[in-house]
């Protein structure tokens, strides 16, 4: 499979060469895998993840639902039909995400 140049043009004028445009928080990679979009959103909600466990003794369990339903299911919500009809291993680290958001409403595990 021949790789192409992908050039972002503006009145005829090369700009640079582009391996991802974000658009709206999504972040599109020139093979449109959305593997960068989906990493991007792994970061960033086991971020939030590892800092509720710092506080989640003091929280109530209502209010621990509150902030993962805030900061991680949103996140993994925001655009997830650009995700449709991707590959499980694509999808899948956005599942422990969710396993893992679970797990620390529940208070399960460490």
């Amino acid at each position: 499979m021949a790789t192409q140049d992908v050039s972002l043009c503006v009145d005829s004028n090369i700009i640079q060469h582009v391996d991802a445009v974000r658009d709206l928080g999504v972040t599109f990679d020139s093979e449109l895998t959305m593997q960068r979009h989906v990493n991007t959103v792994n970061r960033a909600c086991f971020h939030h993840i590892r800092r509720l466990k710092q506080i989640h003794r003091l929280l109530g369990k209502d209010v621990a639902a509150g902030l993962v339903s805030a900061f991680i299911l949103s996140t993994l919500d925001y655009c997830n039909t650009v995700l449709t009809g991707l590959p499980k291993s694509t999808i899948a680290p956005l599942q422990r995400v969710q396993n893992a958001a679970a797990k620390l409403v529940a208070r399960l595990g460490p």
